[in-house]
């Protein structure tokens, strides 16, 4: 036995594996965290997020106890509303087109608000979204799209967080450390993992596996055989080092492809952001405002309802519009009027831009086609209808005869100067991945558990079809880490 052993090990070092780890923690039994990337590029995807969890809230009452120091004075300005299980499980449904696994999003909607407060529990610190799920009408600040906590810091504020109280509480954390086989004794339980590190090829003995390690998204070639061509040309948001070897290992001995497969989470990405995350601007490079303008592609065209729903059920898809748009390339354009609506990550210095007095100028700045902007500027303005503007909700402000139709916060784009925000294609996590029951155990190919095997966040597939709303990976992340630590855990007692 050498000193890397433990009860159960953890591949991957993110939300989810962090909170299978903590959870494992809880039971008493050892755990030891690898992680392929170097200590300075800890984290995940997990640093990449805005840190926004989605999960369900009866009222104010709810929120106030996961952020029990808001102060009255914050309390009078909030409107965050309530966001019911049923109306979470319905939006889940809805954004899949009824294709999420049933049993899975019950789970994780009904989990959801105990596992928040879990985290809590454990040290995990939230503040309301002020600015990016808030807006202020009637000097209140109305939270929209079933959205309104986020982590301390963002993304890599919980990811700090969890490490913090993971090493804490005594996990062992392996960086350089890239697993590459699971293994399994005489009776097919697997048993331990063989992992390559700096000082060669060793083989770790557990009682337990968790396979957290990411999706396939930084895998050109599996991008390309699984989304389909023109994926490898993507940029991605994260890591470099979520190459689908969670998927591979467990395939290797059996384990069951599950989900969709060719879809995944993609959206609007700084056309200069390079190939992979910056640990320093994260996840600033996105732009997601583009309800409050219009998208239009290389030839001056709209391709997409820009209004079709709050942002957090569109922008995970609207990527993929992107990346067929000619050159990859797709421009978002704004007026005075609304400029003040944009998320913060419009400001940062590192953007694409464009600003100019008229329509005609602001396509040669961008190399965008000037007749057919123009036009299509011309006959979007017309279509526009009266209507109560109001960014809070579905305010069904909308157009009459543009292509495609905008029906929601429909305002002509009238007031110069006018900006454009240059955008590409940046792909955040892929949905198929690995089936799993309720306690997390991988299930192979005859659904029976694969015993000694657990899965959590992105590598677990059924929930995620087509689309997603906005928070809930990082949601999914926690519910079924916490499942698959305790789970493992309890499966050794």
């Amino acid at each position: 036995m050498s000193n890397y052993d433990a009860d159960i090990i953890i591949v991957g070092v993110g939300n989810a594996a962090l909170c299978a780890a903590i959870a494992a923690r809880e039971q008493n039994k050892s755990v030891i965290v690898l992680e392929k990337a170097p200590e300075p590029m800890r984290g995940g995807n997990t640093y990449f997020t805005g840190g926004a969890i989605r999960f369900s809230y009866k009222g104010i009452e709810d929120v106030i106890a996961l952020v029990p120091d808001l102060s009255q004075a914050e309390l009078d300005v909030m409107e965050v509303g309530s966001y019911t299980d049923a109306k979470y499980f319905e939006d889940l449904m809805r954004v899949t087109e009824g294709l999420s696994d049933q049993e899975m999003a019950n789970t994780l909607v009904r989990q959801s608000f105990p596992t928040m407060q879990w985290m809590y529990a454990q040290g995990v610190r939230f503040v309301p979204s002020w600015t990016h799920q808030a807006f202020k009408v009637d000097n209140k600040f109305r939270f929209w799209g079933g959205l309104c906590l986020q982590a301390v810091g963002g993304g890599k504020g919980l990811s700090d967080q969890l490490f913090e109280i993971a090493i804490e509480r005594g996990v062992e954390i392996k960086y350089a450390h890239t697993a590459m086989k699971l293994e399994q004794d005489t009776s097919g339980k697997v048993a331990g993992v063989t992992v390559r590190n700096p000082g060669g090829i060793i083989k770790l003995e557990s009682n337990a596996i968790v396979l957290a390690c990411g999706g396939f998204e930084a895998n050109p070639e599996m991008r390309a055989r699984y989304l389909g061509p023109g994926w490898e040309l993507a940029k991605v948001r994260g890591v470099r080092y979520n190459t689908g070897d969670g998927h591979r290992m467990a395939f290797e001995i059996g384990a069951q492809a599950y989900g969709h497969y060719s879809g995944c989470h993609a959206v609007a990405w700084d056309l200069n952001a390079p190939d992979f995350g910056n640990r320093s601007i994260t996840d600033l490079y996105q732009k997601h405002s583009y309800p409050f303008g219009l998208i239009v592609n290389a030839h001056g065209e709209r391709f997409v309802d820009e209004g079709a729903d709050f942002r957090n059920y569109t922008y995970a898809k609207y990527g993929k519009q992107i990346l067929f748009q000619p050159e990859r390339v797709a421009y978002q354009i704004f007026d005075q009027k609304t400029l003040h609506l944009l998320r913060d990550e419009y400001r940062i210095e590192q953007v694409t831009k464009g600003e100019a007095n008229t329509i005609e100028e602001l396509a040669q700045q961008l190399d965008i086609n000037q007749e057919g902007l123009v036009r299509t500027i011309t006959e979007y303005n017309a279509a526009c209808q009266p209507g109560e503007y109001n960014p809070t909700v579905l305010d069904g402000v909308r157009t009459h005869g543009a292509s495609p139709e905008k029906s929601n916060w429909a305002l002509p784009i009238d007031s110069p100067p006018y900006q454009a925000y240059a955008v590409t294609c940046g792909i955040t996590f892929t949905f198929g991945g690995l089936k799993i029951n309720e306690r997390a155990q991988v299930m192979d190919t005859s659904d029976t558990p694969i015993h000694g095997l657990y899965a959590a966040g992105e590598l677990v597939g059924g929930l995620f079809y087509h689309n997603y709303a906005g928070g809930a990976g990082l949601m999914q992340g926690s519910v079924f880490g916490k499942i698959a630590g305790t789970s493992a855990a309890e499966d050794l007692s």
